[in-house]
């Protein structure tokens, strides 16, 4: 059986890949980033429409009303609504949010950045953002955007991914490295 995740990325990337040339021809890369941002967070709040995102149940034609619907209500038009109206009616929508990832990951390259996952177990303050990106760049030599997932299970500290490069920080890891050494000498 395939893998699916690489599946969806393998999807996600063709996607995000033509959405991005295009916006590129049109010159509004930073509008199309901001649309698929705005779909994202409705994507976030809303169980209803990651259900109809996710779920095959609804046909290709009820999907495509209600992105349709969705995207007028938000404000969001031109390329990504057309996008998400093309994506609906190819039934791809279960791999939006990976198309979004890819879209801003090429976005980013293409304005010389690198992007950094930081998984933290609280909010970071405008601060401590700040005094990590610069510290990225220093190691990176190239400017970084960071986006921050809050997960409460690392309990401390942060796990940040790099291109291939994952630097893991977080009191969770340390715990479970002292627990193996205990059990090791005891």
């Amino acid at each position: 059986m395939a893998d699916t995740s690489q599946l969806i990325s393998g999807v996600a990337e063709r996607y995000a890949s033509s959405l991005f040339e295009l916006s590129l021809e049109a010159g509004s890369i930073d509008k199309v980033g901001a649309d698929l941002d705005r779909f994202q967070a409705l994507l976030d709040e809303s169980e209803d429409l990651r259900r109809l995102v996710a779920s095959p149940v609804f046909s290709a034609e009820d999907q495509q009303k209600a992105v349709i619907a969705v995207a007028e209500k938000a404000g969001i038009s031109g390329l990504v609504a057309n996008f998400l109206k093309v994506v609906a009616g190819n039934r791809r929508l279960f791999a939006m949010p990976g198309m979004i990832r890819a879209f801003r990951q090429i976005a980013a390259e293409h304005r010389g950045e690198i992007t950094a996952e930081v998984t933290s177990a609280h909010a970071l303050s405008q601060a401590q953002e700040n005094e990590l990106k610069s510290a990225l760049k220093g190691v990176t030599g190239k400017d970084v955007t960071i986006a921050v997932t809050i997960d409460p299970s690392i309990l401390g500290g942060l796990i940040v991914k790099v291109g291939s490069r994952q630097i893991d920080t977080s009191l969770r890891t340390k715990l479970s490295t002292l627990k193996l050494a205990l059990k090791e000498v005891g």
